[in-house]
């Protein structure tokens, strides 16, 4: 089965470069020279017609590999400019343009016309925003008409995190030198990288033994390792009860996309605790369910006894109804999923949780429960997620672009899945629904947040790959929940 990328952050990334550069004898320049050369392969891959191209360079060694690339593209006849926020200032920059200069490369001082443009600005150090020229020069990129190759990361994007502290470059393809970028996964980077490209250098495998991923990116090949066949003689009851809890008056379809996402994702069995005007709609779109008024909480306590799993929010309300049914999940001891309105009555109440839990908030939802902004949540992503999982003590889905999965005691997750489409109400509330369903079908807690949050994402892009992004609906993921999660049978 694929088995999930490793991410790393700069550190690790410094860390390689030690020691790709040991195996080379030493030679730092000889290193570099592989990733120009690397990125002028890169270019006749996807642009062999480009005869103009423009080569935008930094100050340090990503400079560097911009200087190789434009040598090579001159020796191969191409008309080659570079563009310079600054001079040379690292010894291998400086040896780089040195040897373009020599074999008769010219500096441009303005961007001009080109078929290309290399980003060759700033690498993985960058975490602070450009300085008021390079953003200047930055914009000037992103408005022109010719596509755009960064190399290593798009300048101004923070290769650890995935944020954007300024102006940062809108490429067309991002050819990573070593190994994948967790930042370039995640957040805002999402829509400065275009493709995504990895040159490993032709360092020996060895060199990358013991480096431990800061992260690990799962992709929609990596669902078969999570849904193996089911043995002939099994019965619902093996496959888990799912108790969804939800729709306060006016929201009854919020706990309805739950339920139906909970049977879509292979729950043995699916009741629905819901206010009273919900259950004819209910029963009539999803019969399969067993839908329940529950207007005293004492009535919740009979469906909390049959449940394997809970989940609790969508359409839950904060007003008295919900958060009445909310602290009686709260001190329930079966394992719950939490989202939404639920996710808010949490940051109130200030509980704890319990790792056979999950909870699903987005960057706002997430800024609630951590006493903080939306706009911090996503200035870092990783940290916010680790943070949620120190302080709940459960496993985190962090959703946004990009979703992180965290979970104790192990690398986060990033969801390499998923398309704008998906953001419309009733997304989450389906969301909910699958992770319940696995956990009842026994996953663990963090295994079930991954492997829902990625089916989930899956079936959102094979929703829009039928009649695109714009307009699609949470109902329309329903059949791909099905198909996506049976990949052995297809």
């Amino acid at each position: 089965m694929p088995a999930p990328l490793p991410l790393f952050a700069p550190d690790a990334l410094r860390a390689l470069e030690a020691r790709g550069t040991a195996r080379l004898d030493g030679d730092a320049f000889a290193l570099m020279a592989r990733a120009g050369q690397a990125a002028w392969r890169c270019v006749l891959k996807h642009w062999p017609q480009a005869q103009r191209i423009l080569v935008a360079c930094g100050p340090g060694n990503n400079g560097g590999d911009g200087y190789v690339l434009a040598r090579h593209a001159r020796e191969a006849g191409r008309e080659v400019h570079v563009l310079r926020v600054a001079e040379p200032a690292s010894p291998l920059a400086q040896r780089a343009c040195a040897e373009y200069r020599a074999a008769g490369g010219a500096i441009a001082d303005a961007l001009g016309e080109a078929d290309l443009i290399v980003d060759a600005l700033f690498g993985i150090g960058l975490s602070r925003a450009p300085d008021a020229a390079t953003a200047t020069l930055i914009e000037a990129v992103n408005a022109h008409c010719a596509p755009v190759l960064a190399l290593d990361v798009p300048s101004g994007i923070d290769a650890a995190t995935g944020s954007a502290p300024g102006a940062a470059v809108q490429a067309d393809c991002t050819l990573q030198f070593l190994a994948r970028h967790r930042g370039l996964r995640t957040g805002v980077a999402l829509d400065h990288c275009g493709e995504l490209e990895l040159a490993t250098l032709d360092l020996p495998a060895d060199v990358f033994e013991g480096l431990a991923p800061a992260a690990l990116g799962y992709r929609t090949d990596a669902l078969a390792g999570f849904f193996p066949l089911r043995p002939r003689d099994t019965h619902k009851g093996r496959n888990g009860h799912v108790l969804c809890i939800g729709g306060e008056a006016g929201s009854g379809g919020a706990i309805l996309l739950a339920a139906q996402a909970a049977l879509r994702s292979g729950a043995g069995l699916v009741s629905v605790a819901t206010r009273t005007q919900h259950v004819p709609a209910l029963l009539a779109r999803c019969p399969e369910a067993m839908a329940h008024a529950v207007e005293e909480v004492a009535q919740l306590d009979a469906l909390l006894a049959r449940a394997d799993v809970v989940a609790i929010g969508p359409g839950l309300g904060q007003g008295a109804w919900g958060r009445a049914l909310f602290e009686r999940v709260l001190a329930c001891d079966k394992p719950r999923v939490f989202d939404a309105e639920a996710l808010s009555l949490l940051a109130a109440a200030g509980a704890k949780l319990r790792p056979v839990d999950v909870v699903t908030p987005h960057s706002g939802e997430a800024a609630r429960l951590l006493g903080t902004t939306a706009a911090e949540v996503q200035r870092d992503r990783f940290a916010a997620a680790a943070a949620l999982q120190a302080r709940l003590g459960c496993a985190v889905v962090l959703k946004g672009a990009g979703t992180l999965v965290q979970r104790f005691q192990a690398p986060p997750a990033v969801i390499c899945a998923g398309n704008p489409g998906m953001a419309t109400g009733g997304m989450g509330d389906l969301l909910t629904g699958v992770v319940a369903a696995l956990r009842g079908q026994g996953m663990a807690a963090g295994d079930a947040a991954v492997a829902g949050t990625l089916l989930h994402a899956a079936a959102g892009d094979a929703a829009a790959r039928e009649d695109g992004e714009r307009g699609l609906l949470p109902s329309d993921l329903l059949p791909w929940l099905r198909r996506l999660a049976n990949p052995m049978r297809r």
